[in-house]
């Protein structure tokens, strides 16, 4: 049966890569973008998927987006809660601002979205939710204690969903993507890149296909018997 999937940062790195895995899987896709005209732009030509541009920090944005999905591709079967920002820097030296841009941004966006949504999942009886979360969330970041703090509690946040949406057909599950090749990494200086590389027992960065294959299988309708658990694609680099 074929099913409209949602993917939040739909447009760049592994966002792409998933809306990709996911139209190539046969799901009706839509790609959100809030800053990257460019890139949205590009998605729509190369790919043929639709985008839609709003802020998931503000829940109101999501509802009237999500309406317009509805609208262009049918109701949502499928949720990839995709969509995060960094606002790097040690804690003692951290402002307001850079805490509760990462906090609205990263796990504000699993309210904003994934409420407008369950409850016709309900209705319907099918449901698949996927968060994103990260490595650093398993196992903490220096200089990233806003980032790491959100992305852990988007474990927390899928574990209780879970649980309460286990009997109406929706399962929800996290991937953990360890450090991949995106624009993001490949902007680190390079004997930092090569101190990474070498911490990751695989001996190279992921891609973003490799997150992508993941969420496209626990988004099918054959992963039912998977739920409130989480999957570390990181290459060994952190065992759980």
């Amino acid at each position: 049966m074929e099913r409209t999937a949602v993917v939040t940062g739909g447009t760049r790195g592994l966002g792409r890569a998933i809306a990709l895995a996911l139209r190539d899987s046969g799901c009706r896709v839509a790609a959100t973008w809030l800053s990257d005209e460019a890139a949205a732009k590009r998605m729509r030509e190369q790919t043929g998927i639709l985008t839609f541009r709003w802020d998931v920090a503000d829940f109101a944005a999501c509802g009237n987006g999500l309406a317009e999905v509805a609208q262009a591709l049918g109701p949502p079967d499928i949720l990839v809660n995709n969509a995060g920002i960094t606002a790097d820097a040690v804690f003692h030296k951290m402002n307001e601002d850079q805490w509760w841009r990462v906090m609205r941004t990263n796990l504000g966006s699993m309210f904003n979205m994934t409420r407008q949504v369950i409850g016709p999942m309900r209705e319907r009886r099918f449901g698949r939710i996927v968060n994103i979360s990260s490595i650093n969330g398993r196992k903490g970041q220096t200089g990233q204690s806003n980032y790491a703090a959100a992305k852990a509690g988007i474990l927390g946040f899928t574990k209780a969903l879970a649980l309460e949406n286990a009997g109406h057909g929706i399962t929800v599950n996290a991937v953990a993507p360890g450090y991949c090749d995106t624009a993001m990494v490949a902007a680190v200086r390079p004997d930092v890149l090569q101190a990474i590389v070498g911490a990751i027992p695989v001996g190279r960065l992921g891609t973003p296909e490799d997150v992508a294959r993941v969420v496209a299988f626990l988004a099918d309708d054959a992963a039912g018997f998977i739920t409130g658990a989480t999957f570390d694609v990181n290459g060994g680099q952190y065992l759980a």
